[in-house]
Formats: structure tokens, sequence, C-alpha cells
């Protein structure tokens, strides 16, 4: 198996995750928190997207999919464009809130698609190229598509984790 196969095969499995955590649920739900501190499906599932939008494009000399495919448009976030939610404050984190589901997810599948057409592209040696010099040692692209896979993985996995809490505490 090929490394680019390894790490396509993970952003599918973000996708899983994702699907699971978000589809058939309503925007109640979604952007339900479970206290005023934390997050919602909502920021969670947007800010992953996001954070991979941003990241990929950069590596792959692309632009991002929430500019150029309308999407900060059609969410109507009171944020600047160019947010992806790092550092955001609970107060930030609760004004990513969405109609549906499936405006969360028709921007994660678009990203998916754009990340998967890049990563299937990509040789063995193509992973060793640098693609951020501000840390030492400067970020290979390998390295940085692994960070990706890995953050994630984990607001995928905060995402299900705080649909299930939601759902029982609901009697769903």
């Amino acid at each position: 198996m090929k490394a680019t196969d390894v790490i396509a095969d993970g952003f599918g499995r973000i996708r899983e995750v994702v699907h699971e955590a978000v589809g058939g649920a309503p925007a109640e739900l979604l952007d339900a928190r479970v206290d005023p501190e934390a997050n919602s499906i909502t920021w969670l599932v947007w800010h992953l997207t996001r954070i991979q939008d941003d990241h990929i494009a950069s590596a792959a000399g692309l632009e991002q999919v929430w500019l150029t495919g309308g999407w900060a448009d059609r969410f109507g976030l009171p944020l600047p464009a160019a947010a992806t939610g790092y550092g955001h404050s609970a107060r930030q984190a609760g004004t990513v809130r969405v109609a549906s589901g499936e405006l969360l997810l028709g921007y994660f599948d678009e990203v998916h698609q754009q990340t998967l057409g890049f990563v299937r592209g990509l040789s063995a040696a193509d992973l060793d190229r640098v693609v951020d010099e501000r840390w030492d040692p400067p970020v290979t692209l390998g390295v940085r598509l692994v960070s990706v896979l890995a953050d994630d993985l984990q607001h995928a996995g905060q995402a299900a984790y705080v649909r299930g809490v939601l759902e029982r505490g609901r009697g769903s």
C-alpha cells in the first residue's frame, strides 16, 4: 500500500465519523452545547472542515473551497471570511450555527473531495516537500497531512460524543 493511499484512507474515516455525527440531526441539536463553554457539533465539524480546507488548499496551491464554493456566504457567519475557528473564544464558537445539517455536510463533502483529489495525485517523494518554514524543524507535507488527520479525527470524535450526550439527555 502506498503512503498516499494510507492518508486517503484516513481522510475517508474522518468523513464516516462526520456523517455519523451530523447526518439526520436537526439544526437545534447540531447547534446545542452541553454547557455555555462547550463546543457544539456545528462548531466542531465547521472548524475541522475549515482547518482541512485552509491547510490542504495552502499545501496544494489551491483556493479554499470556503471562498470559491460560496460557502462563506451560504453560512453567513458573523465572523471574518478567513476565520477557521483556531483560537475561538466560547462566545465566538457560539456564533457558528447552521440552518441544517445538509449545509454543514455539503461544505465538508466538497472539502473532502478537494482533499482526496490532491492526496491521490501525490507521490511518496512529495511528502518530503517543506510546506511551512516557520517551525523548527520545518514542516513537510507528510507531517502537515498527518497533523490535519489527527486534529480532524479528534474533533470528529468529539462531535460524535456530543451528539450521543445530547440525544441521551433529550431521551432520543
